[in-house]
């Protein structure tokens, strides 16, 4: 069988997978396809932070504000906060502001790509530590005013947050019912997973052109060196604002689908420490890597739901003198270290620099 014949083939055999996965899964419980569901949005975001920094070498610790961006857009456009706080809203829609899947998502994309974009202007001659510093007061600073725009005019319903929001409908069938195929019945969680799966598969599409396009070939110059970048002729203004941008986009896109997929959005799901998990996804699984990063998500997204399982026993044997959510964040706190201590570059790292560029190999 020739190497062609042998991708195609694993190719085919990981769609299969992929596809028949929460329907084994939803028979042991649907609690599990909700984990792979979660687990999919976190690849979704960790694709999006490693256009930022794997490929361009921007160290963003706020990526979780462009997550709360177009979770809360998406909230605000497809629940009945709105028409309940300003009259004129429900007198312009009467049977309440409900707007479509279809037009919700661009702007939650479009928005959290401008604040990107804003995000990036004011930024542009800092890097490393000071870049850090400075997205991540972004990210708080976003949190924050989702936390307090309640007042004097209640937007964000503060702390409290924003339930009652609508589900993804396609084509007029709404994902929060089930769909009995005759032969089996899919539910709410398990079409979810489909919808993020088709996702994340163009968000994979979409980033492996970018690596090998022009710009992602730009981005990995000022990533590698950015006053050698410079001095060739390129623009890296624009290129770390594009960077900026298109990260953000993924997670606007992102967030609408977990308000959507929860029903309900508050300021608690947007903290620092969201922000540092998916900065660890990108750097566990291997920079500038697409595989690596998914398996970077996958790994960190589903490993605190399974270590429910080992941390109630171990609580058992010490008579209940350890905390089951505290033994579970010290297991994966060991689990992160020893990772980065047997593979410093990543679980799975990118090429060497200056190997395979050219997937077909060669020189370009």
């Amino acid at each position: 069988m020739t190497t062609t014949h042998k991708i195609f083939s694993n190719r085919w055999l990981l769609a299969v997978l992929l596809l028949a996965l929460p329907l084994g899964l939803q028979q042991v419980g649907n609690a599990w396809v909700r984990i792979a569901d979660m687990s999919l949005l976190y690849v979704l975001l960790a694709l999006g932070l490693n256009i930022v920094v794997g490929y361009a070498g921007l160290l963003d610790l706020g990526y979780v504000a462009f997550f709360a961006v177009g979770a809360y857009l998406y909230a605000l456009l497809a629940s009945p906060h709105l028409t309940e706080v300003f009259p004129w809203i429900a007198m312009m829609f009467p049977e309440g502001l409900h707007l479509s899947f279809w037009w919700v998502l661009p702007l939650a994309a479009g928005l959290a790509g401008l604040f990107g974009v804003l995000l990036g202007a004011p930024t542009l001659k800092l890097r490393g530590d000071y870049l850090a510093i400075v997205t991540l007061g972004f990210g708080e600073i976003i949190r924050v005013f989702l936390n307090n725009l309640d007042n004097p005019v209640n937007i964000t319903n503060g702390p409290r947050g924003l339930g009652q929001i609508d589900a993804v409908s396609l084509f007029g069938y709404s994902l929060s019912k089930r769909l009995d195929l005759g032969f089996i019945e899919l539910p709410s969680v398990t079409l979810y997973y489909y919808l993020f799966l088709s996702l994340v598969v163009l968000s994979v599409v979409i980033c492996h052109r970018l690596e090998y396009s022009r710009i992602g070939r730009a981005w990995m110059a000022i990533r590698e060196d950015e006053i050698a970048a410079k001095a060739m002729g390129l623009n890296t203004r624009n290129l770390k604002l594009m960077a900026f941008g298109m990260g953000a986009l993924f997670g606007g896109v992102s967030g609408a689908m977990f308000a959507s997929f929860q029903s309900f959005v508050s300021p608690e799901s947007f903290s620092l420490m969201e922000s540092v998990m998916i900065v660890a996804m990108v750097v566990l699984g291997g920079l500038g890597h697409l595989p690596g990063v998914i398996l970077g998500a996958v790994l960190l997204a589903a490993l605190p739901e399974v270590l429910r399982f080992v941390a109630g026993p171990l609580q058992e044997m010490t008579d209940g003198r350890l905390d089951a959510a505290i033994m579970r964040q010290l297991l994966i706190a060991l689990a992160m270290v020893t990772i980065m201590l047997w593979k410093p570059r990543g679980l799975w790292p990118t090429p060497e620099h200056g190997k395979n560029l050219n997937p077909q190999g060669g020189v370009r």
